[in-house]
């Protein structure tokens, strides 16, 4: 389906109008209801009214039989939302009518009571058998299951920047690539500087993130983030998710979490996946420049068991004047058994990709090659990523045990051309890193709830172990051939005595610049405490230890600068080739008072850190390449970088039906990992950096129908001393972090199921960033309107369109300073370096569903 450039100029305007159409309609039909949420309340209906109803009813107690009365009973769907809450009455009974024949879960809370979760069927027939459920007295941490951003974490979270993200608020939000999931984390954005196959670039809190260096995402726990990546620390790539199956994203930011090791400094998300899906479906898209996908789900009862299973096809050219031709693959199956008290699951994934990738150019190109174009069209690459992982857990009274495994094989060839022209006039400057690796490694965590003088209090033991056995390189490569270049600008930087006698000498840059073979391992263990010292008071108190362990055979072939008479013979073999080892402690803790009037208050503090490139903990020599075109000796680099933070928040529900959350942080990193515009990868800073900022969260559901969503973030980023590395030509520099993010704002307004419709619009913005140290290069603003609306034709079939950048803004997805030749004849210039947003397209989806929930 090609649609080309065309612009609807139009659509916009239908969409805003008949966004504005369905909120005055579901406010109307609100107003007549009193503006109560329906489906937050359950009101007794008469027969009558309610046709032939079924009816949910039982009592609450606890182990000794005493009722329980003012219980929370909430009723879930299958795919977590919220169907009815009701509470308990003076006598402990609840009921509900009218609900619709179907199997829903219970959750059951009580203050001073551990939540319970009950699965129960409705049967068309009639009235069910009453239930007593009984719940036992809590430990300082909740059992209950948090879906989605509509539930309160009041008494739950431990700070305010701690959150998830349900399947609902995913379905409604339009997603260019799946990526994008990360976005409803507030504060988050997520670019692409080259093709749709790499991974994404990730923004939050005053960093660039690269492709994940200081943020851990994971997959039902299985870690996502790669140590030693060929391309750059912490290497993250999204593209093996497929969001239909995602049930919820868990977040949390900031140094704080005893779990979270490597990466998580600034944050992490775990994406937590459907054991059995809400509906079987199968669904096929199409849109504008050649944009094809289809997606199936199934999930069936096998055994004791669930089996469920499903996979992904999916091509995308893009609106680049070289298309893109990304293809990907992604398939799934898992088996599961038990409930969330007792319980294990087995999941396989497979990814598959290829693509061809319009990489960052120059403003001076966009007369040569105009905004979408490529001044290297044989930039592109292909990755795969295979993985089995399994998961057990256990759950009593008195304790709880969950033990995570997991194994996978990945592998990446990526070729980039970042500079063109800069250093080999006549071969350009594209190079190839390859990641070759296979991964294996266990999480497993044990809590003893107990009193200490009549306290309650939680204690947990962590040990993580994960290994990564790694084959990868750095190659100078011609149309995707590997190849010896010459390097023009040798004499141009640094004075070296070589060039005294021969201004004009020219270097010789090996194919083969830097090849490793190595084992990246990560060793970590934790000690958790939480005690509730008072009704309005608890701590979370934690201590967690990691030791890196580097063993690194380096495969470079020997080196001899021909060019230079009487040059040594350089060994990278024997120099740059062993073993490295740091043990890193990390304190935490988080102080949580209240609640009064419904609002909380956290006070965090904590350290936490990122690991270094294994390669470079045994670096002796520099390889040769435009950075280092002649041998230069080096530095090994620590293994472990640490960082610390601190932040005081509040979370509150004292507004009816709005939560809302406000927090001011503070992290300081003792290196700066940042992406070098010459290699791709990622370097460490000389300088330690300090950062700080303000978060607003909020989510207002005013009506059954209504939702609205208002994210905000600023933030600065400083070294602690000036920067003239990353600075203007001429300028001696200053203390501005390149290409940190500062102002965020996200915010959208969606209608829920009214009449069969539903639809959303959500804006999406972030502000200037300073590209050099001294702040003299910034980027523009970037404001995207997207939208999506659809409609249910039965309970089988439904339609959806999708609505990307509305305004059809000309925008940066993203920005770079540095310097660059685009052409052999050209003169190098130090300019901004961009890749556009993509502009106005439109994508269509239609779902049938089918089997039993």
């Amino acid at each position: 389906m090609q649609l080309g450039n065309t612009k609807l100029r139009s659509v916009p305007f239908l969409l805003w109008m008949t966004l504005f159409a369905l909120t005055a309609a579901a406010q109307s039909n609100s107003s007549q209801n009193g503006g109560q949420r329906p489906v937050m309340q359950d009101r007794p209906l008469s027969p009558s009214a309610m046709g032939r109803p079924s009816q949910l009813s039982g009592t609450i107690v606890d182990v000794s039989g005493a009722v329980l009365a003012g219980a929370s009973v909430m009723v879930r769907t299958a795919d977590g939302s919220v169907e009815r809450l009701t509470q308990a009455d003076s006598n402990g009974s609840f009921s509900f009518f009218g609900l619709p024949a179907g199997t829903y879960q219970l959750v059951v809370s009580s203050p001073g009571f551990a939540a319970k979760e009950v699965p129960v069927t409705v049967e068309a027939s009639g009235e069910a058998a009453p239930l007593r459920i009984s719940l036992v007295v809590s430990t300082v941490s909740t059992t209950v299951e948090v879906q989605g951003r509509e539930d309160s974490l009041i008494g739950i979270a431990d700070s305010a920047t701690q959150g998830t993200v349900g399947y609902k608020q995913l379905e409604d939000r339009p997603l260019l690539r799946s990526g994008e999931i990360l976005e409803t984390i507030p504060g988050m954005i997520i670019t692409q500087h080259a093709g749709g196959g790499k991974a994404n670039q990730y923004f939050l809190r005053g960093f660039n993130l690269d492709h994940g260096t200081d943020f851990a995402n994971f997959i039902d726990g299985m870690p996502l983030n790669l140590p030693s990546h060929a391309h750059g620390e912490g290497y993250s790539d999204m593209n093996i998710v497929i969001p239909e199956f995602v049930q919820r994203v868990n977040f949390e930011k900031g140094p704080y979490y005893a779990e979270i090791g490597n990466y998580g400094s600034v944050g992490s998300a775990n994406l937590q996946f459907f054991k059995t899906l809400p509906q079987n479906f199968f669904q096929v898209e199409a849109g504008m420049y050649d944009y094809l996908r289809a997606v199936f789900g199934i999930s069936q009862k096998l055994g004791s068991g669930v089996l469920l299973y499903g996979g992904e096809a999916y091509y995308d050219n893009g609106p680049w004047t070289h298309p893109d031709a990304f293809a990907k693959f992604n398939g799934l199956v898992t088996y599961s058994q038990g409930d969330a008290t007792k319980g294990f699951s087995f999941t396989a994934r497979g990814y598959h990709g290829k693509w061809n990738s319009s990489d960052q150019i120059p403003v001076t190109a966009i007369p040569e090659v105009g905004s979408y174009g490529t001044l290297n069209p044989t930039d592109g690459g292909n990755s795969q990523r295979y993985s089995l992982q399994g998961e057990w857990h256990r759950q009593g009274a008195n304790s709880a045990t969950t033990i995570t495994g997991y194994g996978f094989y990945y592998y990446l060839n990526l070729f980039s051309d970042f500079t063109y022209y800069l250093d080999d006039p006549v071969k350009g400057d594209q190079f190839e890193q390859q990641d070759h690796r296979w991964v294996a490694g266990f999480d497993a965590a044990h809590s003893i709830f107990s009193q200490w003088f009549g306290h309650k209090v939680e204690n947990t033991f962590g040990l993580q172990v994960r290994n990564d056995w790694v084959h990868n390189g750095l190659y100078r490569t011609e149309n995707r051939v590997r190849t010896d270049k010459n390097d023009v600008n040798a004499c141009n930087d640094e004075p070296i005595p070589e060039c005294d006698s021969n201004p004009d000498l020219v270097a010789i840059l090996p194919a083969a610049t830097d090849v490793n073979k190595f084992s990246d391992t990560m060793i970590g263990f934790y000690a958790e405490n939480r005690v509730q010292w008072a009704e309005k008071f608890r701590s979370v108190i934690a201590f967690r230890g990691d030791e890196a362990i580097y063993n690194v055979t380096n495969l470079t072939p020997s080196y001899v600068a021909t060019e230079l008479p009487g040059a040594p013979v350089i060994n990278f073999m024997e120099l740059n080739s062993g073993s490295a080892s740091k043990f890193l402690p990390s304190p935490k803790a988080s102080l949580i008072f209240g609640p009064w009037a419904k609002t909380e208050f956290y006070v965090q503090g904590g350290a936490s850190f990122h690991s270094n490139d294994a390669r470079g903990t045994s670096q002796r020599v520099e390889p040769i390449s435009p950075d280092n075109p002649f041998p230069t000796p080096s530095t090994p680099i620590t293994p472990l970088v640490q960082t610390k933070g601190a932040e005081v928040g509040v979370r509150t529900v004292a507004v009816r039906h709005l939560q809302s959350t406000l927090s001011l942080w503070y992290l300081h990193s003792a290196s700066e990992l940042q992406q070098s515009g010459d290699t791709g990868g990622t370097t460490a800073s000389a300088s330690p950096s300090n950062r700080w900022g303000i978060e607003w969260t909020n989510y207002y559901t005013p009506t059954e129908h209504l939702v609205i969503d208002f994210d905000f973030a600023d933030s600065k980023a400083l070294f602690t001393q000036i920067d003239p590395d990353d600075a203007a030509p001429g300028s001696p520099g200053g203390r501005y972090v390149p290409e940190a993010v500062e102002l965020v704002i996200s915010s959208g307004i969606t209608v829920q199921n009214y009449k069969g419709f539903w639809g959303s619009l959500r804006v999406r913005a972030f502000g200037p960033r300073n590209l050099t140290s001294d702040a003299i290069y910034r980027s523009s603003s970037t404001v995207l309107l997207n939208a999506e609306v659809g409609y249910h034709f039965n309970n089988r079939w439904r339609v959806e369109a999708q609505f990307f950048n509305l305004l059809d803004r000309y925008d940066h997805d993203i920005d770079y300073a540095y310097t660059s030749r685009v052409s052999p004849t050209a003169e190098a210039a130090f300019t901004d370096v961009f890749h556009p947003v993509e502009p106005f397209q439109v994508r269509f989806t239609l779902v049938r569903t089918f089997g039993a929930k």
